[in-house]
C-alpha cells in the first residue's frame, strides 16, 4: 500500500538523537522504527529535512548561537548528519526551525503532508503550522514524533490539535491503515 501525499521526516539527525547532545530528544530511538515503516509506505514520496546552522547568523539567531555555540558548525558536520540513510529520497537543508517554505512547497505541491520527526515542540510544530496556514492538509504522526520532553511533546500536540481540520493527529498504525 502506498500512502497518499508526502511524508516529511523532520530533522532525524545525530544532534537530536545523541544522548550527550544538549539538544537530545527523549524517545528519539523509540520513534525511529515507526518512521522507517512510514518511509516504506510512502513509496518515494518522502522528504527528509535537516536543521543546519547558517554560515553567518543574523538577527535573533546571533543570540541563539551565542547560547548554543556548539551548533555553529558547517552543514557537513557529523552532528548534522541524518541517522537514517535517505536513499534516493530528497533531503532539504534549512537554517530555521520551520521547514515549510518555497523549497519544500516546490517539492510537495499542495500535499497532503504527513509529518514525523523531532522535536515535536520545535521544528515539527514550526513546520506544521505554516504549512496548514498555507492551506495544506497536514497529518502529524503523534507516535513518530519526539519532543524535548514528554510534557513539551504533549503540549505541542495539543496546540497543533487546535488547528483541526487543517491539522490532524494520527498514530503510525492509523496512517498505515489509511485513516
Amino acid at each position: 500500500m502506498t500512502a497518499p501525499g508526502w511524508l516529511v521526516v523532520v530533522d532525524l539527525q545525530h544532534v537530536f538523537g545523541d544522548p550527550d547532545s544538549p539538544w537530545t530528544t527523549p524517545r528519539f530511538e523509540e520513534v525511529r522504527p515507526r518512521i522507517r515503516r512510514l518511509v516504506e509506505a510512502f513509496d518515494g514520496c518522502v522528504v527528509f529535512t535537516r536543521f543546519v546552522a547558517p554560515r553567518e547568523p543574523v538577527g535573533a539567531w546571533v543570540d541563539y548561537y551565542a547560547e548554543f555555540p556548539f551548533a555553529l558548525q558547517p552543514p557537513d558536520a557529523p552532528l548534522y548528519e541524518l541517522v537514517e540513510d535517505p536513499g534516493a529520497h530528497r533531503v532539504l537543508d534549512v537554517t530555521t526551525f520551520g521547514k515549510w517554505g518555497p523549497d519544500l512547497a516546490e517539492i510537495v505541491g499542495s500535499g497532503p503532508l504527513t509529518v514525523a520527526g523531532v522535536a515535536t515542540d520545535c521544528c515539527v510544530i514550526s513546520t506544521v503550522l505554516p504549512a496548514a496556514d498555507a492551506g495544506v492538509r497536514v497529518r502529524v504522526v503523534t507516535d513518530a514524533c519526539a519532543g524535548s520532553s514528554e510534557d513539551d511533546h504533549d503540549r505541542a500536540l495539543r496546540v497543533m490539535s487546535l488547528y483541526a481540520p487543517l491539522v490532524e493527529l494520527r498514530t503510525t498504525d492509523e496512517v498505515l491503515a489509511g485513516r
